[in-house]
């Protein structure tokens, strides 16, 4: 393989929340363009984590990363144990002394959400694990990893959410604390931005479009070669996005040498494909925020935001 097409060999990542989802599309779009990619979660081939999906594990995503020509380390590694992250970064340290790209991708509480709820009545313990899983998460892992990844200049942070800052900002998830979980992670990536400035690093928040997950597929009885036939019921479903746009999305951002420029912004995965020209797995570029925010004035046609 040539320099062209793999602009990332020799980049260390880590991609924190890589079992499923984004998070297992990010890892093995980064690993197609030659990086090392260490990827975490609590499912392995021996342990479930409480969403209690035995059908992807890092095991197998570190699999994939190599199939697509990275290479891919599994580590298990629960993001709220600070001694377990703290391990996984010595590790990287020890075994590599660098940290070029941080992906904070770990959430798994879709499980815990209770939309069309007033926050006092929704389940106080479900809520609370939300935003351990959303925010305290990602708070441990920055807080333990950044400080391997300053030591060269040129580091990117990428914080993966869901929604925009102008989206979010002026519009309620529909669960308080669901809220605050998506919200937070926008906020902390321009907090890095600035904390990061003086070290030549980059941060950003970074949302996919409706995706079309593994939980979610299951969720409408479908798989990802026969998706359109959930359309039949949802026609909205039509400007969904496989996880490979968001994995395309980071791995532009992190072969960018100009990629400082988005430093502290609010992206889509529609709006860095504009930007980078990438597509998604089957050739289309959906834009689901831009489909979004047209249906809440109107009846926006699917083809126009693919």
């Amino acid at each position: 393989m040539t320099t062209e097409n793999t602009p990332l060999r020799g980049r260390i990542c880590l991609v924190a929340g890589a079992t499923r989802g984004a998070g297992r599309a990010i890892a093995v779009q980064l690993g197609a363009a030659g990086a090392t990619v260490y990827v975490t979660g609590r499912t392995t081939r021996e342990k479930l984590s409480e969403v209690g999906r035995a059908t992807e594990t890092i095991e197998e995503t570190a699999e994939l990363v190599t199939a697509a020509g990275g290479e891919g380390v599994a580590v298990p590694t629960d993001h709220l144990e600070p001694d377990q992250v703290r391990a996984l970064v010595d590790r990287i340290d020890r075994e590599h002394g660098r940290l070029d790209v941080l992906v904070n991708d770990v959430w798994g509480g879709e499980h815990l959400i209770a939309f069309g709820k007033k926050t006092w009545e929704n389940d106080l313990a479900d809520g609370l694990r939300m935003l351990e899983l959303g925010v305290r998460t990602h708070a441990i892992t920055s807080h333990l990893a950044v400080p391997l990844l300053i030591r060269h200049p040129g580091g990117l942070v990428v914080e993966v959410t869901d929604g925009t800052a102008a989206y979010n900002g002026t519009r309620y998830r529909e669960n308080l604390f669901y809220d605050l979980a998506k919200n937070a992670p926008i906020r902390m990536a321009f907090g890095l931005s600035k904390e990061l400035e003086e070290y030549g690093g980059t941060a950003v928040a970074l949302t996919p479009g409706w995706l079309r997950s593994e939980q979610m597929l299951a969720g409408f009885g479908v798989t990802e070669e026969n998706w359109r036939d959930a359309t039949e019921k949802i026609p909205d479903f039509g400007v969904s996005e496989s996880p490979v746009y968001v994995g395309r999305a980071v791995a532009a951002l992190a072969a960018d040498p100009d990629r400082h420029r988005w430093t502290g912004r609010s992206l889509s995965s529609g709006q860095l494909a504009k930007e980078y020209g990438f597509t998604d797995a089957d050739g289309s570029r959906p834009d689901a925020w831009g489909f979004i925010i047209a249906g809440e004035t109107g009846k926006p046609d699917v083809a126009d935001y693919r």
